[in-house]
């Protein structure tokens, strides 16, 4: 199944949707979760009432509060993750696949944030997981993975817009 696919079924019967954005904009293409968010706030979306963008950067877990508050029927993470796979990979990565893959520079293990938020809630939660190229420091996403970015950023306008 393609992600385009996999994304339009886990937004099937979404009535608010908040992303999320993490990793460290410093250091290259780690920060393709805080760019993502940044376009997607500067887009003119009308229906912002089930739509919630958040850049966590390094700190998801200082959102939970707001995440709860805002209780949303969906929540997508993104981050860079390392896959294994060739940059710019876009891959939807199981919640329980997150021991398996090397994911980015938060404090707190995304896999314990995601059983966290999970306690007490109904949310349904996915992560998309883009492969970097680079992690040296630099405040400018590679090539490929500005490319999937903006590709993650169409596919989720076509089917939330």
């Amino acid at each position: 199944m393609s992600f385009e696919s996999q994304l339009r079924d886990f937004l099937t019967d979404y009535e608010k949707l908040i992303i999320l954005g993490v990793g460290n904009e410093l250091k290259c293409d780690d920060g393709v979760g805080p760019y993502i968010i940044k376009k997607l706030q500067a887009e003119d979306i009308e229906d912002m009432d089930k739509l919630l963008f958040i850049n966590a950067e390094t700190v998801p877990e200082n959102f939970t509060g707001k995440l709860r508050k805002e209780n949303p029927s969906h929540i997508i993470i993104v981050d860079a993750c390392l896959m294994g796979g060739e940059p710019g990979d876009v891959k939807i990565v199981d919640k329980y696949d997150f021991a398996n893959i090397g994911i980015s520079t938060h404090s707190m293990s995304l896999s314990y944030f995601v059983k966290y938020l999970e306690r007490d809630n109904d949310f349904k939660i996915i992560f998309v997981g883009i492969e970097p190229e680079s992690m040296d420091f630099s405040e400018k996403l590679t090539e490929n993975v500005e490319k999937s970015a903006y590709e993650f950023i169409d596919i989720l306008k076509g089917i939330v817009l």
